[in-house]
């Protein structure tokens, strides 16, 4: 089980930290035409990706489910809290105030929520009482990058992060 990446996005949907944890596989280089749009098809009662590449999501991939639902169930305009693929899992977590987190991980992976609440508490305890940090500005903050990353080493190990996971 692996947890692929860690992203926090500020409430004007800036990029202000971004942490991956996995060695990227060679890949061959292709280009395509902007925007690229992807286009589903049912195929074996299944939905895959027929054309397009988007944020990790390629040709083949099969969209299983998005914030939990089936892909064929109702969607509302409250934003993603999962969206789940064959290979991987993306995660969110957003706050009263705007910030969000978001994890990419194995699919297997279990206790990600517990493991996105976590890492509030860890930006809490380490980037916002930091004198240094200022709200919407990027992360940079080494208190910050070692708890987080020991919690997502915890996670990985015990596969969940915690009671209520």
């Amino acid at each position: 089980m692996a947890i692929f990446s860690v992203y926090v996005v500020n409430k004007a949907g800036g990029l202000i930290y971004q942490l991956d944890s996995y060695a990227p596989r060679a890949e061959a280089e292709k280009t395509f035409s902007y925007p690229l749009d992807l286009l589903l098809k049912l195929h074996d009662e299944r939905v895959l990706v027929a054309f397009g590449q988007r944020d990790g999501i390629r040709v083949g991939h099969a969209v299983l489910a998005i914030n939990g639902a089936d892909v064929n169930g109702k969607y509302t305009a409250d934003g993603i809290e999962m969206l789940e693929t064959d290979t991987f899992k993306l995660h969110c977590f957003q706050t009263l105030t705007g910030i969000k987190f978001v994890v990419l991980a194995d699919p297997r992976q279990a206790g990600i929520d517990s493991l996105l609440r976590k890492i509030y508490e860890i930006y809490s305890d380490f980037a916002l009482k930091n004198p240094f940090y200022s709200l919407e500005m990027p992360i940079r903050c080494e208190l910050f990058d070692q708890n987080l990353k020991l919690a997502l080493e915890v996670a990985e190990k015990a596969g969940t992060f915690g009671p209520g996971s």
